[in-house]
């Protein structure tokens, strides 16, 4: 089984972002999409999922969409902070079904930063 996690850092603030919406999409090469599952990071930034990519779904691509937009409305940041980016959206494949993908971000209003990590 694949494990996918990440890890949110809220930039602006200097903390963990919990409670960032996430969802993972499994996008076929016909472009049609799943679903793959909707959860929120724990309070310290974190998700784990593990997931099952059947010999079939071996080429297809994965998108994570992270609900950043929702996040920082309910942090209340001063004004004159204006929020643009509403989702933060990587597409990303997984070649081998055994394998662990980490991938984490740092956030703010309207900008992110992301790397791949083992």
């Amino acid at each position: 089984m694949a494990v996918i996690t990440t890890h949110l850092l809220n930039s602006v603030l200097g903390t963990h972002a919990g409670g960032v919406r996430i969802k993972l999409l499994r996008i076929e090469p016909s472009g049609a999409s799943t679903v793959m599952f909707e959860r929120e990071t724990d309070l310290s930034g974190r998700l784990a999922e593990t997931l099952e990519i059947s010999n079939e779904h071996l080429e297809a691509e994965y998108e994570l969409v992270f609900g950043t937009g929702q996040y920082f409305v309910a942090q209340s940041l001063p004004p004159p902070t204006k929020q643009l980016v509403k989702q933060v959206v990587i597409r990303f494949s997984m070649p081998d079904p055994k394998a662990s993908y980490h991938i984490p971000l740092m956030i703010a209003p309207n900008s992110y930063s992301v790397w791949w990590s083992s």
